[in-house]
């Protein structure tokens, strides 16, 4: 029995998670490596049969990688409910004019769900990732702080995390940059998996056309949004579109129309199949309403409060005030 205790981590057969489970284990944690398959790419109608993620060698890269370090390795298959939630609200989310955050769901509600659960069918006091995140203990409360590599920071798509997940979670990369990681797995004789890339694509669309996928399920997609208008601010018709749901807030190319200046993507109208387009100084607002928030530092939020926004993953952030409001949000 370790005298650290027992951990289950959470392994891709990538670079990260396998590093974050051979550190682990050599602090002297019992380590136990889960990975978790999320989704078959061939059931979508895509050109590869399975995502990074969720690929055969990814998995025996995974398992191998315990074997070899004398700890146990299992599979879980969590793709009903992975697709029942996240791909549903997916793919719901653009039908509504929005653009989702799959990761930051998955983590929320899937992944740290499924870990937690099967840690404790296997008595694991702890899980780990390999995210670049770090947590903190504050006023009694866990906290979500940014990865020393600013460059690989993750703690954006973690906000999500209940307080009982966090009170359990290890981030073992979270004071490391990524150069380094790469050192370790050479140092340690991985070096296929030293050199293996990164994946920055959404897990389950792995070609990145979301457009594709959207079109795949839900049929008879483009018959029925295509041809609506392309509207300037002042509302008048300016063109015509393929469709409102492909098309997200922000977009500039692939619109498919020419202009003096740039234009962008400002305001998506479902129920009209309306886009509207204009410059980019119209893209800036001043506020943003927000549903369900997860203060994480605090139990609730009493009163307005000074605070570093940011509602992208690479964004720098903007100073704020966060202002509560009566129905919750």
């Amino acid at each position: 029995m370790s005298q650290k205790g027992k951990v289950l981590v959470a392994m891709s057969g990538g670079i990260d998670s396998s590093v974050a489970a051979l550190l682990l284990h050599e602090q002297g944690y019992e380590v136990i490596g889960i990975t978790m398959k999320t989704w078959d790419y061939a059931t979508s109608g895509g050109t590869r049969k399975t995502t990074g993620c969720c690929s055969l060698d990814d998995i025996n890269d995974a398992r191998t990688l315990a074997v070899e370090n004398g700890f146990h390795h299992i599979i879980l298959d969590i793709r009903k409910e992975f697709g029942d939630f996240i791909i549903d609200n997916f793919v719901d989310e653009y039908l509504a004019g929005r653009t989702p955050n799959p990761c930051v769901l998955c983590n929320t509600h899937i992944k740290w769900d499924a870990l937690l659960k099967r840690a404790d069918q296997l008595g694991c006091e702890f899980i780990a990732t390999g995210h670049y995140a770090q947590v903190r203990k504050e006023n009694g409360r866990y906290i979500v702080s940014k990865g020393l590599d600013e460059n690989k920071d993750q703690s954006y798509v973690l906000w999500g995390l209940s307080q009982e997940s966090l009170a359990r979670t290890i981030f073992p990369l979270g004071g490391l940059e990524k150069p380094v990681i790469r050192q370790m797995a050479l140092d340690r004789g991985y070096k296929e998996l030293a050199k293996k890339s990164e994946s920055f694509e959404i897990c389950f669309v792995p070609d990145s056309d979301y457009r594709g996928f959207l079109k795949r399920k839900v049929e008879g997609l483009e018959e029925k949004v295509a041809g609506g208008d392309f509207l300037d601010t002042q509302g008048n018709v300016i063109g015509k579109h393929n469709g409102y749901p492909f098309y997200t807030i922000g977009q500039r190319k692939g619109l498919e129309l020419a202009f003096g200046d740039p234009r962008y993507v400002i305001k998506i109208d479902a129920e009209k199949n309306q886009v509207v387009l204009g410059l980019e100084e119209d893209l800036n607002k001043q506020e943003v309403f927000v549903r369900n928030p997860n203060m994480i530092k605090y139990e609730s939020l009493e009163q307005e409060m000074e605070a570093l926004s940011k509602i992208r993953y690479k964004d720098k952030g903007k100073n704020s005030k966060i202002i509560p409001l009566p129905d919750g949000r």
